[in-house]
C-alpha cells in the first residue's frame, strides 16, 4: 500500500526541498513541495520535476496526487 510517508521519502530523495509534506488516505495524496529548484519555472515544469522524483510509481501505484509548489521566497510570502 502506498503511503504518505513513502510518497514524501521519495520526493525527498529525489530532488533538495525546504519544506515537504505530504497527506493522504492511501488512494488520494496531497503533497506541499517547497524548493529553489522551482524558480523560474512554471507550474507544470515543478509538477512534472516532482514527477520524476517518483517516477514509474505515478503510473503503477498512485492513483491521484495533487501538489502545491513553492519557491523558498513563495513559501514565506504565503505564510
Amino acid at each position: 500500500m502506498v503511503t504518505p510517508e513513502s510518497i514524501q521519502h521519495n520526493i525527498a530523495q529525489g530532488m533538495a526541498t525546504e519544506h515537504l509534506s505530504v497527506v493522504g488516505d492511501g488512494r488520494h495524496f496531497e503533497a506541499v513541495v517547497v524548493s529553489g529548484a522551482f524558480a523560474g519555472k512554471s507550474r507544470v515544469q515543478r509538477h512534472q520535476l516532482v514527477y520524476q522524483t517518483l517516477g514509474d510509481r505515478m503510473r503503477e501505484e498512485i492513483h491521484a496526487l495533487s501538489m502545491k509548489t513553492f519557491t523558498p521566497q513563495e513559501w514565506e510570502s504565503s505564510r
